[in-house]
């Protein structure tokens, strides 16, 4: 894993490490199925959750912690999918949307754990350079995550959020490429966001009695 932390490249004059080159692109690829609701976006998240977990950790270590809970929730979605994967009748998962309960509980859930991760950071500063952003970006991965193991539409929405504040602080922490890869991260999630709410709608389209299936 040392050998993936030297620099790979010099741009725009920031220095980019192979371990943040390789797990962002995993991540991008990850991404990208996740859109095309394949099932493998899981284990390709794992492997970008590791291959980060090497970068930050040492360092920057409330990075690594997230990476660690980024490899557990990239299990409970692979479980997920895997036992819903017949639900929309051609082999993957059938997107919906969350309900007003589930929405609630996922706003509640990510504004107390920022809070409690963000105290956490403040309590050993030695966790983050930057508690309360690092925080937001931690727990809203992983209810980004989350959302997108129980095949809602919503996690597209928190992507974006956690791309907001994503961006600016990888380039802060000298993490460029983990910077530029949000911005396309942004891109594909417009685009997903919208492939997924249409197919939630087709899916909740009521089939009329004599037509075929």
């Amino acid at each position: 894993m040392n050998s993936l932390n030297t620099e790979a490249f010099t741009l725009f004059g920031q220095h980019i490490l192979w371990s943040d080159m390789i797990g962002n692109i995993l991540g991008l690829i990850a991404l990208a199925l996740g859109w095309r609701r394949n099932l493998w976006s899981w284990p390709v998240q794992f492997a970008s959750g590791l291959i980060l977990f090497g970068a930050f950790y040492g360092h920057l270590t409330g990075s690594a912690g997230k990476q660690a809970v980024v490899m557990v929730v990239a299990l409970y979605g692979w479980w997920q999918w895997n036992r819903n994967k017949e639900q929309s009748g051609d082999g993957h998962i059938a997107p919906r949307f969350a309900t007003w309960t589930e929405r609630a509980s996922m706003i509640g859930a990510a504004a107390v754990g920022t809070v409690a991760v963000a105290l956490l950071f403040k309590a050993y500063p030695s966790l983050s350079w930057d508690p309360w952003p690092d925080a937001y970006i931690f727990v809203g991965t992983v209810v980004a995550m989350y959302a997108q193991a129980r095949g809602m539409v919503e996690f597209w929405f928190a992507w974006l959020l956690v791309d907001l504040v994503g961006v600016p602080l990888n380039f802060a922490n000298g993490y460029a490429f983990s910077g530029f890869v949000y911005v396309i991260y942004g891109a594909l999630v417009l685009w997903g966001m919208r492939d997924w709410w249409l197919r939630s709608r087709e899916s909740a389209r009521p089939v009329m009695e004599g037509a075929p299936a």
